[in-house]
């Protein structure tokens, strides 16, 4: 019996893809679970078309990943903190308070660990942040850091 896997099934096949398997152990088994669907032209058809319109979503994520990025690429953060002596700051910056600032001073939301610092910003003076948009798309944030 021909079946669309609906859902991964150890040892049998993956999601979305089409697989001859013995008709006891589809009726029996994988049916009843939900695990697949029977393959017929109509259903063949569906999975077609929720993969056409996955691509189609997944090239969407992607193009704004790409506006976002261009606009990071401008944009100049300005955050001022707390600095000592030879321009050392009390503490430093973190990409949590790089994420909140940019939330709200200009309205972009980014998850903090999508922001990749290799260390902690200890220092006054301007700095590349990289930020991860997609997995195919990277932008680079210029943090200015200012003395409070």
């Amino acid at each position: 019996m021909k079946v669309i896997f609906l859902k991964d099934v150890k040892g049998q096949g993956k999601k979305g893809q089409i697989k001859e398997v013995s008709e006891g152990y589809a009726t029996n088994f994988l049916l009843p679970r939900g695990l697949v669907r029977p393959a017929t032209d109509g259903n063949v058809k569906t999975l077609e078309n929720q993969a056409a319109a996955e691509v189609r979503k997944k090239e969407q994520e992607k193009d704004e990943a790409r506006q976002l990025g261009a606009k990071l690429d401008e944009l100049t953060l300005t955050m001022k903190a707390k600095a000592g002596e030879g321009g050392r700051l009390f503490g430093a910056i973190t990409s949590k308070q790089i994420a909140e600032s940019l939330a709200a001073t200009h309205g972009i939301a980014i998850d903090k660990r999508k922001i990749e610092l290799n260390d902690s910003i200890r220092h006054i003076g301007t700095f590349n942040v990289h930020v991860k948009l997609h997995t195919e798309v990277k932008a680079n944030l210029t943090v200015h850091v200012t003395e409070e």
